[in-house]
């Protein structure tokens, strides 16, 4: 008797920020349903080439050197996938800066203040607004077998939910995510592109390595998750695929807390 599995058959998927962390689980994750997946990255072209290559070459699996900190540059990265694979059915923006040095609010440079608004909300506006547009000329509105015209999923964070001190840049970003997930839920359901959010508590990756390794810092996030560590990116990963098959076709606008029950909000 087969097992219960989560499909993309057929489906492409666009992942932002996908050559490493949370977003190259990602990518591999939706490989692995049968998805073609378009990734975008930044500076780390190795590692994306030899990510393209596991998850079976070019005419599955396509990387887009892309700059993400404006709404042209989202709209750039969406043209690209629909160019690549033809069409676009899930939109995993998982891309993002978090300034690792604490900068309290009083000194917090403008520089920096804009450049986390540019990166993590300005291109947020141009993908989704682009994927939007791309999923609607997809054909007519899907049946139940079909299930839903697109999926998008933004990855927030508790940051985004309790607040950070110190790093006010980074929560207001991953707090205004959380509030768009809501409002496209409401516009774009009814359309048949269903809008969800995961908002992740702390994962081992290289973004959180110098925190998590600190050994006061360390134990002190550990203490503080009912579950006693951190996430592993596929615990990340595996929820977003989720939310983008066919399974979840009856969830909208929701905030997915992936926490270890650390923070109890939605």
């Amino acid at each position: 008797m087969a097992g219960v599995s989560l499909v993309m058959d057929g489906k492409v998927a666009l992942v932002t920020g996908g050559s490493r962390g949370i977003g190259a689980e990602t990518v591999r994750l939706f490989s692995e349903a049968g998805a073609r997946v378009v990734f975008s990255y930044r500076q780390a072209k190795e590692r994306a080439m030899t990510l393209m290559e596991e998850c079976g070459g070019p005419g599955r699996c396509i990387p887009v050197e892309q700059e993400l900190s404006s709404p042209a540059d989202g709209r750039a990265l969406v043209g690209a996938a629909v160019k690549a694979f033809g069409r676009l059915d899930a939109l995993v923006v998982n891309h993002g800066v978090w300034p690792a040095e604490d900068a309290p609010i009083e000194v917090m440079s403008e520089e920096q203040w804009r450049s986390t608004i540019a990166i993590n909300l300005d291109s947020v506006f141009g993908l989704v607004q682009a994927a939007v547009v791309q999923m609607q000329l997809q054909g007519p509105p899907p049946t139940a077998e079909d299930g839903p015209k697109g999926h998008i999923v933004l990855i927030s964070s508790t940051a985004g939910q309790r607040g950070e001190a110190l790093h006010a840049d980074y929560a207001v970003t991953k707090g205004a995510l959380i509030s768009l997930t809501k409002s496209l839920s409401s516009e774009l359901a009814p359309r048949g592109i269903l809008v969800n959010c995961v908002a992740p508590g702390w994962v081992a990756t290289e973004m959180s390595a110098g925190t998590l390794g600190d050994p006061l810092l360390g134990t002190k996030i550990r203490a503080g998750i009912p579950v006693g560590r951190v996430a592993s990116t596929k615990e990340i990963a595996g929820p977003v695929l989720f939310l983008c098959t066919p399974m979840a076709g009856f969830i909208s606008g929701e905030v997915l807390n992936v926490n270890g029950g650390a923070v109890l909000v939605g």
